[in-house]
């Protein structure tokens, strides 16, 4: 899973963003699997016949990084192989593609073209039945040829009545499919299957038929056993599994958010999104020494500031409750802006993104000086790809106030997600030099550094972290991030475990704890001495302490997966889809735990395959860097 530890996730966790650290994990898993698609196609099915360990497409090249010149090699390798071992039309071809150029048989005029029906065909020989059924399917193959479709669907189906090849039926097929008949194409492909269950082109065909009919299970099923069957060759087949995964996810994914509650995500997860702005005193009117009437509206919103100091599920519900209750009771004077701004923010965090929306404009409406509302506006924006918003609230929110350090923070994280690491690193820099104390500009700093490839210069930034923040874990939590993905496992696994155990110590000070640094250990046993053992009970404390933390649950399915625990693996990717906020980070868990279901479905379907992935992975071994790399 070196792609899980990439720096581009440990600075999403860094960043504390919510917009990243949310999908965080997701992200992950989409680089993960845009890296490994054959492995994430066959995990299942690898795992499951590798009883030895030896999972096959570890020791596999990769098929992908190969240049056109040689895929186009391949796959006519493929195909002359495959024409030799089946016979006319098992090339491994476009999914609805037409019939084969006719074998050389000789051409007969129309006149004088047998014709067969039901009761002629048995007084036929068995040599008179082959000779009818070619010259009858080069006729076919003629008619398709010249688009004159209902001429070849009827003289297919009398080469079938002589012999019930699965070319025939398949290029009935391929008429049906000209004319958009897909339940016909669907009948014809599964006819030639059940005679040849390992006809690629007809399950290319077939899984085509079914994704226009909008049945994309089936297809999804039916193009994933095309790429094992072709050995991966197939680049369209390829990119309609990732098109189907996501088609999959989709359409599950609105279905689940149709009867989703808003609820706040896990502790952790809220943690490190308010941790992104600068901690500061309760407001004047709202100090713990204000005498406030219990039933007054700046009570609850005081009490729901309270709350969010003790870091805990509880203690988030609690405040979110006394946001609301803030603002239903009203009477919150000169507080007003600051009671809408902190309600939209949890609407947020619970994925209420339309509710969250209209508290920030209305937060903004009564004090448009209050800047943090336009930063959080801009985070929403962002979460939506919509650049643009974003950067036009950060440019309004300098208008009111130019020297606020969360501008600049969260600005840079922007230019930090398009890449523009130049421009992050001056609004980093800028934002410590407003405010030195807030420890996450210097982080992010460090990290920016690294991405820009200046490694020196970023462990010094992490070496002046600790100096100047050596009581805080996350310094050395992020820090350990950086040695892992540099391969330093002894130093990465010292710093987590400093910040783990830093994290328990402060928990009755701080309240609840952040698991991140047990997740990370966890990782780096596993990528350093591919200790599943250790790593998943690393992950399991960490789900005890934060049972609904996405990056542990997503963790634990990755962990399981490598182990050929498939069916365990697959419970946990559904749960990170439960705990998803958002429909984006639903489709975005479920295409990979459909990408897991879909591949024990094919073992169970086409029972062959197993054979087959065994034989592919008997040239190779494990690749010496483990199975997540």
């Amino acid at each position: 899973m070196a792609s899980a530890r990439s720096t581009t996730a440990a600075v999403d966790q860094t960043a504390h963003r919510l917009s990243q650290a949310s999908t965080s994990t997701w992200q992950r898993i989409a680089s993960w699997y845009g890296d490994n698609r054959v492995l994430a196609w066959t995990v299942a099915g690898a795992t499951v016949v590798a009883a030895g360990g030896s999972i096959y497409y570890l020791s596999q090249p990769r098929v992908e990084k190969k240049g056109k010149k040689e895929r186009r090699k391949a796959g006519k390798a493929a195909a002359k192989a495959e024409e030799g071992k089946a016979g006319d039309g098992k090339a491994s071809e476009a999914a609805a593609g037409g019939p084969p150029a006719a074998a050389k048989v000789e051409e007969v005029p129309e006149e004088a073209l047998p014709t067969v029906t039901e009761e002629s065909v048995g007084q036929l020989s068995e040599a008179e039945r082959k000779d009818y059924a070619a010259k009858l399917k080069a006729a076919g193959n003629k008619a398709y040829g010249s688009k004159d479709y209902n001429r070849a669907i009827d003289l297919y189906a009398q080469a079938i009545l002589c012999k019930p090849d699965p070319v025939f039926y398949s290029n009935r097929a391929a008429c049906w499919n000209a004319m958009s008949n897909w339940d016909s194409v669907i009948a014809d492909t599964t006819a030639a299957l059940a005679l040849d269950p390992e006809y690629v082109k007809a399950l290319n065909r077939r899984a085509n038929a079914y994704e226009q009919a909008g049945r994309y299970a089936d297809a999804l099923l039916d193009y994933t056993a095309s790429c094992i069957l072709d050995q991966f060759r197939n680049d369209q087949a390829a990119q309609a599994v990732e098109r189907l995964l996501k088609k999959v996810a989709e359409t599950k994914a609105r279905a689940i958010m149709a009867g989703k509650e808003p609820r706040l995500p896990s502790p952790t997860f809220v943690s490190n999104y308010l941790q992104s702005f600068r901690q500061r005193p309760l407001p004047a009117g709202l100090a713990e020494t204000d005498d406030l009437s219990d039933g007054s509206g700046r009570f609850h919103l005081r009490k729901g500031l309270q709350a969010m100091r003790s870091r805990t599920g509880e203690a988030y519900a609690e405040a979110a409750a006394g946001f609301d209750r803030a603002i239903e009771l009203g009477n919150l004077a000169d507080h007003e802006a600051y009671a809408y701004n902190m309600r939209g923010t949890f609407r947020y965090l619970k994925g209420d993104n339309e509710a969250a929306l209209g508290d920030l404009n209305k937060s903004i409406d009564l004090d448009p000086s209050l800047v943090q509302s336009y930063v959080k506006r801009a985070s929403m924006h962002l979460e939506q790809s919509n650049r643009e918003a974003a950067a036009a609230d950060f440019e309004i929110a300098l208008e009111h106030n130019a020297t606020d350090p969360d501008i600049f923070y969260h600005r840079a994280q922007l230019h930090f997600i398009l890449s523009e690491f130049s421009l992050a690193a001056t609004d980093y820099q800028k934002s410590i030099d407003l405010d030195p104390a807030f420890i996450f500009s210097h982080i992010q700093l460090g990290v920016t550094q690294y991405k820009m490839g200046s490694i020196a210069s970023s462990m010094a930034t992490f070496r002046r972290c600790i100096k100047n923040f050596g009581d805080k874990s996350d310094v050395y939590n992020y820090y350990g991030e950086l040695l892992l993905d540099q391969q330093k496992y002894g130093e990465a696994v010292e710093k987590f475990e400093t910040a783990v155990e830093m994290e328990r110590k402060g928990v009755g000070e701080r309240g609840g704890m952040n698991v991140l640094p047990l997740i990370n250990k966890a990782l780096a046993l596993f990528q350093w001495k591919q200790d599943f053992s250790a790593a998943e009970e690393l992950c399991q404390k960490a789900l005890i302490i934060d049972p609904e933390c996405d990056i542990a649950v997503a963790t634990m399915a990755q962990l399981l997966l490598q182990q050929g625990k498939v069916l365990d693996a697959l419970k946990y990717f559904e749960r990170a889809a439960e705990l998803s906020r958002t429909e984006g980070e639903v489709v975005n868990a479920l295409s990979y735990a459909e990408a897991t279901r879909t591949q024990v479905e094919v073992q169970e379907k086409y029972p062959g395959l197993a054979a087959k992935l065994q034989g592919m992975g008997a040239a190779g071994g494990m690749g010496a860097g483990g199975p997540m790399r």
